[in-house]
């Protein structure tokens, strides 16, 4: 294969997505003690959660724009219980802070590194981190969100936007990304190579098959080295 970008996933794939979860909604859930108490007296940070999936099914955008689902959630509580919902903009920056807040794996700055010395670099991901707070941004060329773009992987249009923003057919793009459905199917779908990141060795997939997998981003150098 003739590789001439790389793109990437985030969350899962260059750091682990849980711990910064956790500890986006502790510091929202901290900002909301001191600023929407009402909100509190009802509300844990796993009840907001369950609230949230509540709601997944009634707005077809709440599918891809996570983003638009945590503000929806916040505003539908901050009236309910009394809170002024202009200050849900606040909260949202509060959690949007916390969550680009990532501890990258050991391997990704110097991948990203060595990897940028031969090929272009994107990334595409479903979830809004901010690149410029984890760090990350001056790696890559192009960055797409779900929440920004209209859609979210695996619809193949977002592995074809970013394609065309880096001015490379989809043919010569390797994805690499940690979900087997949304990274590697959504990827092959729309005409990319792709691997498999699979960090903590799950088991594969019998319909899904990547066309390599690693387990870290010195992998993912092995076998562009070794495809060209």
């Amino acid at each position: 294969m003739q590789i001439k970008a790389v793109l990437f996933d985030l969350d899962d794939t260059l750091w682990p997505m849980l711990p910064v979860i956790e500890h986006a909604e502790q510091a929202l859930y901290r900002w909301l003690q001191v600023h929407a108490p009402g909100v509190v007296l009802h509300h844990s940070i796993g009840s907001l959660r369950r609230l949230r999936t509540a709601l997944l099914a009634s707005d077809p955008r709440f599918q891809f724009d996570l983003w638009a689902l945590r503000h929806a959630a916040l505003t539908k509580v901050f009236a309910e219980y009394g809170e002024d919902t202009g200050k849900v903009d606040m909260a949202m920056q509060v959690f949007a802070r916390a969550r680009s807040e990532v501890s990258l794996y050991g391997d990704v700055v110097p991948g990203l590194i060595a990897l940028g010395e031969r090929w272009v670099l994107g990334s595409i991901s479903n979830g809004f981190a901010d690149l410029s707070v984890s760090g990350l941004s001056t790696y890559f060329k192009v960055s797409l969100a779900a929440h920004q773009f209209g859609c979210a992987k695996p619809d193949p249009a977002i592995f074809l936007a970013a394609c065309a923003a880096l001015n490379v057919a989809p043919q010569h793009a390797l994805y690499v990304g940690d979900d087997l459905r949304c990274d590697v199917q959504g990827a092959q779908q729309a005409g990319l190579h792709s691997i498999w990141m699979n960090r903590t060795q799950q088991p594969g997939s019998a319909t899904i098959i990547a066309d390599h997998e690693c387990h870290d981003l010195y992998g993912v150098l092995q076998c562009l080295h070794l495809a060209k």
